[in-house]
C-alpha cells in the first residue's frame, strides 16, 4: 500500500549535506527510514553509491524493501545499529541523517495508536515486537509515576488533574484505546491553545517513555558522530524540545567536529501553512573534522595600512 509522505523540511535537508557537492561515492546512512521521503530526495541531488538504513516498524522495512531495493535496511532502531558499527569498525558514512518522531503513515493508521484524533489501541510502539505500551504505562504506573512521566516528558506544568481522573477511572476499566484516552485529557483539562489538542504533549510523554527516545537519542547521536568520514555531516530532525536540547549540547561540546548551522533551522511559514505537522520540527547538522577558518574581510585593510604608514 502506497502512503502518500510529505517530508518535513525537504530544501533544508538537501542544503544541509552542500559540502558534498559534486563528490562521488558517497555512502548514506538513514536512521529513520521511513517511507524514503528524505533519502529519494537525497539521492536525486547527490552522488550515493551505497545507502543504509534502520527503522523499527515492520511496514517502513517492508515498504522499503519492496520500494528501495538497492538500500541495506535493518530492523532496528539507529542507536542499536551504531553500536553493533562501532563493534565491529565496519562502516563510516559521508552522509548522516535522523528524522525523530512518528512518521505520517503511523499517524494516519489509527491501530497503531499514536494518534489522538483516531480511534485505535492505546498501543504507541515504534517496534511492535517490544512488550511494554502506552496502555500498559496508563494502566499500571502509579499516581507519582505518571506525574513524573508527564511533567518531564511532556513539560506539563500541572497534570494532577488529568493524573487523578485517569487513576480513578481506571479503577472502573481499564484504558485501552486512544480516544478513551485522549477524550479524559479534553474533558478535564480543556482546550487552551487554538488548533492545538489538550492531549498533544500528554500523547507526546507517552510515546517517548514507550519508545525509550531520548535514550535512543543521546547515545545512538554520539555513536553517529563518530561513525562519519572526515568532512562528513549528520542531519538531525527533531519535534520535542528535550531531544533538540540533547542534540544542541551534543554537537556544541564535541571536539569531534562542530555545528555547520549556529541558530536551529526551522521551517518557514509556508511550509507550516501547507503541512502542519512540520510547525514542531528543528534541524541541526554537524560536520565531522576542523571547523574552515573564516577569510579575515579586514586584512586586505590593514595591509594597506601599514604600506602606507611605511
Amino acid at each position: 500500500m502506497l502512503h502518500h509522505h510529505v517530508p518535513v523540511l525537504a530544501e533544508e535537508v538537501i542544503a544541509a549535506f552542500d559540502s558534498l557537492t559534486g563528490k562521488n561515492n558517497l555512502s548514506y546512512f538513514d536512521g529513520t527510514f521511513g517511507r524514503g521521503g528524505h533519502y529519494k530526495l537525497l539521492k536525486d541531488n547527490y552522488n550515493i553509491s551505497k545507502a543504509v538504513a534502520t527503522d523499527q516498524d515492520l511496514q517502513a522495512i517492508a515498504y522499503a524493501k519492496e520500494n528501495f531495493p538497492e538500500v541495506i535496511i535493518h530492523h532496528t532502531n539507529f542507536n542499536t545499529f551504531a553500536q553493533e558499527n562501532a563493534q565491529s569498525n565496519t562502516e563510516k558514512f559521508d552522509m548522516m541523517l535522523c528524522d525523530l518522531g512518528v512518521s505520517s503513515p503511523q499517524l494516519d493508521q489509527a491501530d497503531r495508536g499514536f494518534s489522538f484524533n483516531k480511534d485505535g489501541p492505546l498501543d504507541m510502539r515504534m517496534n511492535q515486537n517490544q512488550s511494554m505500551t502506552a496502555a500498559r504505562i496508563i494502566n499500571e504506573f502509579t499516581e507519582d509515576d505518571l506525574f513524573k512521566l508527564f511533567r518531564e516528558f511532556g513539560e506539563i506544568q500541572n497534570p494532577a488533574r488529568v493524573i487523578r481522573a485517569i487513576v480513578e477511572d481506571r479503577k472502573t476499566a481499564p484504558f485501552t484505546t486512544t480516544m478513551q484516552l485522549s477524550g479524559l485529557i479534553e474533558r478535564v483539562d480543556g482546550w487552551h491553545k487554538k488548533g492545538i489538542h489538550p492531549a498533544t504533549q500528554h500523547f507526546m510523554a507517552l510515546r517517548l517513555v514507550v519508545n525509550q527516545e531520548l535514550h535512543v537519542v543521546e547515545e545512538g547521536v554520539q555513536q553517529l558522530m563518530l561513525q562519519l568520514t572526515d568532512g562528513g555531516r549528520l542531519a538531525v530532525i527533531s519535534f520535542h524540545s528535550l531531544e533538540d536540547r540533547i542534540i544542541k549540547n551534543l554537537f556544541k561540546d564535541s571536539d569531534l567536529g562542530f555545528s555547520v548551522n549556529k541558530k536551529v533551522i526551522v521551517p518557514s511559514d509556508e511550509e507550516c501553512k501547507t503541512n502542519p505537522r512540520a510547525r514542531s520540527a528543528k534541524l541541526r547538522i554537524f560536520q565531522k573534522g576542523a571547523q574552515p577558518e573564516k577569510p579575515d574581510k579586514f586584512a586586505l585593510r590593514r595591509l594597506q595600512r601599514e604600506q602606507n604608514e611605511n
